[in-house]
């Protein structure tokens, strides 16, 4: 106990089981966690593995920000200028024929696909500088 940086104030029972916990090896150690573990029905490991599982939203986001690498474009509204993004929608998306891209237009919110990171900002930006609105998934 005198190694320890903080000395904490215990009985002197508690100061005698120390030492004798002390001179346990790492095996008599496994054995007595196990022991008391059994005897009083608690595990030692709950504690951890909850909190452990339990991540923060904070954590979670900054995962997602991480990790993402595709995202969904999402057509909110076209705007008013419906002729802009319709011809805007068949530059992303050069497969649409024009009463394609107009059905999309007119049934907002429409999700317009998955793209990679870089395709889907720029698909965002040529749809808003149409006048659409666009979410980013």
């Amino acid at each position: 106990m005198s190694d320890n940086k903080k000395a904490i104030k215990t009985s002197p029972q508690l100061t005698k089981i120390i030492e004798q916990v002390e001179k346990l090896t790492v095996l008599e150690l496994a054995d007595l966690v196990k022991a008391l573990e059994d005897k009083f029905n608690v595990s030692a490991a709950a504690p951890v593995i909850a909190a452990a599982s339990a991540p923060s939203d904070s954590d979670k986001e900054g995962a997602d920000a991480q990790e993402k690498s595709e995202y969904t474009v999402v057509l909110t509204s076209a705007g008013a200028n419906k002729i802009g993004v319709i011809k805007a929608l068949r530059e992303v998306n050069q497969e649409l024929g024009l009463k394609e891209a107009k059905d999309l237009a007119e049934a907002t919110p429409k999700e317009l696909g998955t793209f990679k990171k870089e395709e889907a900002e720029n698909a965002k930006k040529v749809l808003e500088k149409a006048g659409a609105q666009v979410e980013l998934k």
